[in-house]
């Protein structure tokens, strides 16, 4: 008992006509697009601020822009070991820390809104 192959339906061979065809992949990046300048950086980010005496203690007295401020307050985290171990999202504040934080722990993204409210 052979098995006859079933004859394709004429649905079928219109619906491969109207299909759409396989979306095309990204080209990889042009030299031209690799030498494109490089972004300048945001005036309001480089503008030198003045830290609060609480945040001064940390990252120094002299006026420093909100970029510089951040990379000095992480390399004072980094250096005490105050990232929480399990979860290092997480911010533990030592004596100092606590002072311009206001909190015991405290995430990354919510150090950053604290301590732009210390720069002026």
């Amino acid at each position: 008992m052979a098995t006859a192959k079933k004859a394709a339906s004429p649905k079928s061979t219109s619906a491969a006509k109207t299909a759409k065809p396989a979306a095309a992949k990204p080209a990889a990046p042009t030299k031209a697009a690799a030498a494109a300048p490089k972004r300048t950086p945001n005036a309001a980010f480089m503008k030198p601020m003045t830290p609060s005496a609480e945040l001064a203690a940390i990252v120094g007295a002299k006026p420093l822009p909100r970029t510089e401020v951040t990379k000095k307050v992480w390399e004072y985290i980094k250096k005490n070991k105050l990232q929480d171990a399990t979860n290092k999202r997480m911010i533990n504040a030592d004596a100092k820390l606590k002072a311009v934080l206001k909190k015991p722990q405290v995430s990354m993204f919510e150090m950053t809104k604290i301590i732009s409210a210390h720069l002026s």
